[in-house]
């Protein structure tokens, strides 16, 4: 029996084997080199050479791919640590200060049920400080600043760092999360609670780190375009580890280095824990994280552990604990970070070379290598890296610091898988921490069963450094500054033409609202601050005729001849370009449209921002980003287009959109209209300028649906009272023509079923004798808001009667209301009608198909309308029972 054969041994190859090597005895030589090395001094030290080779090589400029991780240490060698320029034990003792109030605020309101979280900013608590102290800029100086992106579970420091500063009272600390009485502290970074402090509200996970990627291309945009001088702001942004695996959180980091956003920072606190536990039990998240940063092409500096790791480091010229540093796993270290130093010992320490490092050190020391000296927690190397961040040209710089979740609340917080739910501290912990923290804070202050704040007082030296720090930075920071700045109304020209008609020609409404932007876009007083932003969906909305007049934004412009410079709308990139193509990225389009509709506040610039997506794709897709919209005031337009469940010709079902309008009514700065005709989409937009930025501005923004069907677009009737029926949501179109007896029906219509109305009321009284009035309806939701602050009128003992009641008292006949929406967008205002009211609509998944045969399906059709309307009338007894059979059969509905 002969033996198997033996595998033989797979040969490696390389993408370079395809390129003809012009010295393959070089090439030998390298190889046999490297060998050698492997066999005399070990594979970590040729390892070591490669790489050092591989620094040595870029440092000269040689194209070479880069290394996507480093060892599990610090990126800064202590060596290379430049010049602390503050007061290290002034500094302690504000962050001691802190961290003490911090806690007593969290606590004290968890004795109310009200919850709270302490163990965050007690981990990330330096990584704060040192920004405030050294780095951060306030907007005394140019109106910018910084824009600081807080991580939501650490407002309770930034509470207490400004209850230092005098900027919150003892009494607001006291209200933390008790909002209703009018004075009290939000939960977390909310604008629109606190809008005079947060600019940005981040507690939605994922959406701080992608906005702030679009808040830094946005600050070079109005750089770019002359508008604001913004190469002084740097965009900081604040993470959990956990956070990092939210999709938001790494949408666009290859969109900020394509655009050297050099004025980025992400500041990621590597404690190691999400909510429940481990961010990564058996394995390495800072390892992840690093390559993923380099591989998207940012710089990335890691801050992971403190100087007591630094003589050890010194000393191991064997590698052997870089080496063990590196294979520990996430859910270890922290069980090594919560244990005593046997346990160290025997678990971290192995092996002979390990042995005899740690031999000289002693119990306290190996229990604080692992519980307190982390990167993270040393001002020093905090500051080390933050000043590597700033000093970095051409790439967004990524800082990824370890910390110990719960650090200095002592041993039943630290490192524990529940610190994130546990929510206050017994007053023998508070001890405990004061004398960790060496606090003056005497025994007798704590005698009681309620934890104080502490103030060191207004003329003690630590307010007052804490003060100049932030005098010399622009002073303070966070802070949100309103501005009054109206922007010049615009001509009336563009509105009139859209109210004028179009004549002849069939225009479909997404095309009028085009046609009305690009005319103001060339008014001289406000023209520049239009900012569209198109998630790759210009040519479908007919907006191609910008490419070449208004240009598309692109920090290195146009490097390339386009394939169609031949014709008349060539695609054109430009560094002054005002449009905004943001690729196939709705969540990158609303935070780009956040960035701008907010820059009256965050740069003190008005900017009119004008987001037109695939309607299916708004609200749906991106509804938290427009709730945080929402809670960050912005302002500006969006904009649904190819809106409606039966307007796509052939697309389907998950184009087909129903249902918007509802998920937009859920938001209270969404002001929604569904306009049917372009001269109302004139006066909607013309509204829309005066409310958000005339001399009043009003902290909402406007949401419209536009269709893609052609349709002759009518002059503005002169009916009495128009404007303000269509900016309040309802006035009758088309009344009933003579005679006038016989039944009587009142129809109501948005968008695009106005037209389906329109022929319903002509079927009506030709084949019917029924006579029909039609209501154009621009906004259910407005509508509904309108009759329920009438309601909150009469609660209050005033008198108060909604609009639609008003507009249809006295109206003949039963109400029947149809759109292209789903039935519930509607039936928001059936219960403030006085007649009978009944509604019908889009309700249930979108299908392929021709709009008449989509219509027909959904029963919204005019015919389909008409049979409806008799058998309401009939339920009235206006008409004969049989009537709708005949009906029914006459338009084929009984089939």
């Amino acid at each position: 029996m002969s033996e198997p054969s033996r595998p033989t041994e797979p040969s490696v190859i390389s993408e370079l084997d395809q390129l003809p090597d012009r010295d393959r005895e070089e090439t030998a030589e390298w190889r046999a080199s490297l060998d050698a090395v492997v066999r005399n001094a070990g594979p970590e030290r040729a390892v070591y050479l490669m790489r050092r080779v591989h620094e040595f090589a870029a440092s000269k400029g040689m194209s070479l791919p880069g290394l996507l991780h480093s060892d599990y240490i610090n990126t800064i060698p202590a060596a290379a640590q430049p010049e602390f320029d503050g007061d290290l034990e002034m500094e302690s003792r504000i962050t001691a200060l802190n961290r003490w109030n911090a806690a007593a605020m969290v606590t004290r309101g968890s004795r109310l049920g009200l919850g709270g979280h302490i163990s965050t900013y007690a981990s990330a608590a330096w990584l704060y400080e040192i920004g405030f102290h050294h780095f951060f800029r306030g907007k005394d100086t140019d109106g910018s600043g910084d824009q600081l992106f807080v991580q939501g579970h650490a407002s309770p420091g930034i509470y207490a760092r400004l209850f230092l500063e005098g900027r919150l009272s003892e009494s607001q600390l006291d209200s933390f999360r008790r909002e209703a009485g009018g004075h009290g502290l939000p939960s977390y970074p909310h604008p629109r609670r606190l809008p005079w402090l947060w600019e940005f509200p981040t507690v939605s996970m994922g959406l701080g780190p992608l906005g702030a990627v679009y808040q830094a291309r946005f600050n070079r945009y109005l750089h770019a375009r002359g508008i604001k001088d913004t190469s002084a702001s740097r965009v900081w942004t604040f993470l959990g580890d956990g956070e990092m695996d939210e999709p938001e959180s790494t949408a666009a980091l290859t969109l900020a280095s394509r655009e050297n956003l050099d004025n980025l920072t992400f500041v990621i606190n590597c404690n190691l824990q999400r909510l429940d536990g481990p961010v990564r039990s058996n394995s390495k998240i800072v390892q992840e994280l690093e390559a993923r940063f380099r591989g998207a092409g940012w710089n990335v500096v890691k801050t992971l552990w403190g100087e007591a790791w630094d003589p050890l480091l010194g000393q191991d010229t064997t590698g052997d604990l870089v080496r063990r540093l590196g294979e520990v796993p996430d859910a270890e270290m922290q069980t090594l970070a919560a244990r005593d130093a046997a346990y160290i010992r025997k678990h971290f320490f192995t092996g002979d070379a390990l042995s005899a490092l740690s031999a000289s050190l002693s119990d306290a020391r190996v229990v604080e290598l692992f519980e307190n000296s982390r990167g993270g927690h040393e001002p020093l190397k905090v500051y080390s890296a933050y000043r590597a961040a700033v000093e970095h040209r051409g790439a967004p710089t990524v800082v990824l610091a370890q910390t110990v979740k719960g650090h200095t609340l002592g041993p039943a917080f630290e490192s524990r898988n529940a610190n994130h739910q546990m929510k206050k501290l017994t007053m023998e912990q508070f001890r405990a921490m004061r004398d960790l923290l060496e606090l003056p804070i005497p025994d007798s202050a704590l005698a009681g069963d309620q934890v104080p704040f502490w103030h060191p007082g207004e003329d003690s030296p630590e307010v007052r450094y804490l003060r100049e720090r932030r005098a010399a930075l622009g002073g303070p920071a966070p802070v949100r500054r309103v501005v009054a700045k109206p922007l010049p109304e615009p001509p009336a020209k563009p509105f009139e033409d859209l109210e004028k008609g179009s004549g002849h020609q069939e225009m479909a409404t997404t095309m009028a609202l085009v046609r009305l932007v690009k005319d103001l876009m060339r008014d001289p007083g406000s023209g520049a601050r239009w900012v569209p932003i198109i998630p790759d969906e210009a040519r479908t909305f007919g907006m191609e005729s910008m490419f070449p007049t208004a240009g598309i934004y692109s920090p290195h412009g146009q490097t390339y001849d386009p394939v169609d410079a031949d014709q008349l709308l060539h695609y054109k990139e430009s560094t002054t370009g005002q449009l905004l193509i943001e690729g196939i990225t709705e969540a990158g389009s609303v935070a780009e449209f956040a960035a701008a509709a907010t820059s009256y506040a965050t740069h003190g610039e008005p900017m009119i921002p004008f987001y037109i997506f695939y309607a299916m794709f708004g609200f749906q897709r991106t509804g938290d980003q427009f709730w945080a919209l929402g809670d960050q005031m912005g302002r500006g337009f969006v904009v649904g287009g190819t809106a409606g469940r039966t307007t796509m010709i052939g697309e389907g079902l998950q184009h087909g959109d129903g249902h918007s309008h509802l998920l937009a009514s859920t938001n209270p700065a969404a002001v929604s209209y569904d306009p049917a005709f372009a001269y109302e989409i004139a006066v909607i937009v013309r509204d829309g300028l005066r409310r958000m930025y005339g001399e009043r501005p009003e902290d909402v923004f406007y949401y419209l649906t536009v269709y893609n069907e052609p349709k002759h677009q009518p002059a503005m009737p002169p009916v009495p009272g128009i404007e303000e029926g269509i900016v309040r949501g309802i006035y009758r179109y088309r009344p009933a023509e003579a005679p006038a007896t016989g039944p009587r029906l009142q129809l109501l219509a948005s968008g695009t079923a106005i037209h389906w109305a329109l022929r319903a009321q002509e079927l009506l009284a030709s084949d019917w004798g029924v006579r029909a009035d039609v209501w154009s309806v621009t906004s259910w939701t407005e509508l509904r808001r309108d009759a329920m602050r009438a309601d909150d009128a009469r609660m209050r003992g005033e008198e108060g009667t909604p609009f639609v009641t008003r507009a249809l008292s006295g109206a003949p006949g039963p109400v029947l209301a149809v759109s292209d929406w789903m039935r519930q967008v509607p039936d928001q205002i059936s219960q403030w009608v006085e007649q009978d009211y009944y509604s019908l609509g889009t309700d249930g998944f979108g299908l392929s198909d021709t709009r008449e045969d989509v219509r027909r399906y959904f029963r919204v059709d005019a015919e389909s309308i008409v049979v409806t309307a008799l058998d309401r009338l009939a339920r009235a007894g206006e008409v004969a029972p049989e009537t709708v059979a005949r009906a029914r059969a006459q338009y084929g509905l009984d089939r």
